[in-house]
Formats: C-alpha cells, structure tokens, sequence
C-alpha cells in the first residue's frame, strides 16, 4: 500500500521519534557532560605525593562509562597510565575510580641492563568526586588514593587531594 499525504506527517514523526531515541543512547549511569578530554591540576595534602606542586592529570572520560588518566608523573617511576570507570551520581555529581600499577626499580645497574628493568610492585587505586561546573567546561574535584602491595594487599602510602580540571579542547 502506498501511503498517501495524510499518512506523511505520522511516518515523519515516527521516524524523528526512533532518530532521537538513537542519538540519546549511552551507558547506564553515564552522563555526556563529562565525556571528552581533560587537563586537571592536583594536590595531594598528605602521603607521598604532597610535596609535588606540580602535578597535573590528563583524562579521556568516554561515553561507554570507561576512563583513561596519565600524569606529567608517569616516567617517575616507569608506570603506565591509570585506568578505570566513571558513573553519574547526580546533577553535574560524578565519581571515577581507576587504577594504575606502581614498579619497583631495579637493584643496580648489572640487574637493570641483564633484563631485569621494573619489576611490578604493586597499585594504587584513585576514587574522585567531581563536580561540574553549571557551564560544563571545569570541574572541582576530592581525591582519595589507596595503596596495594604485590599481592593486593593493603599497603602505606595512601593519601587525598584536591583538584581542578578543564576541559580540553582546540
């Protein structure tokens, strides 16, 4: 059957009603205010870390509820970069928790150039708090570091900071 002009409207509305339902899809607990790339600022005000002034995170938040961090730290030791999930936890509310793995340096130099290199020493796992700024290009942050031993078991070190992040962009 052929439909005829008064069935137009009815078959655009449909078809603008299953466009829409597509575009909205995402993850459960996942918000598109926080996908993207982000440059944020971080200090730590106890453990190991709070005598760097300096640290500066780099995350890629992406639609599916996974994340992605590295620091202007990442060759102090050798470790690779964090990675994690993040939910929404309310109106411009999100939480991330990821994790990055810590190395233990070589004894000495025979060891180091033998192929011994960085041996695995542990994690540490980050859970932040953000908040998002009503504009969406900045957010303020808590931090709470936990340290694990080789065998995943709670280790010294842990600490929490504050941080400030912006968007990233052209």
């Amino acid at each position: 059957m052929r439909p005829t002009h008064r069935h137009c409207p009815v078959l655009v509305a449909l078809i603008l009603l299953s466009l829409g339902g597509c575009a909205r899809s995402q993850a459960p607990g996942t918000s598109p205010a926080l996908v993207g790339a982000w440059r944020s600022s971080v200090q730590f005000q106890d453990g190991a870390f709070a005598a760097i002034k300096d640290l500066q995170f780099l995350y890629v938040f992406n639609a599916g509820g996974t994340m992605t961090e590295s620091s202007n730290y990442d060759g102090m030791p050798p470790v690779p970069p964090a990675y994690g999930e993040w939910r929404a936890m309310g109106p411009r509310e999100f939480e991330a928790k990821y994790t990055f793995f810590t190395s233990n340096p070589p004894k000495d130099l025979p060891s180091l150039t033998g192929g011994g290199g960085w041996s695995p020493a542990g994690s540490g796992v980050l859970t932040e708090r953000i908040q998002l700024a009503a504009d969406g290009k900045s957010y303020q942050s808590k931090i709470v570091l936990e340290m694990f031993d080789a065998a995943g078991k709670p280790a010294p070190g842990g600490a929490q900071a504050n941080a400030h992040g912006v968007r990233a962009g052209f």
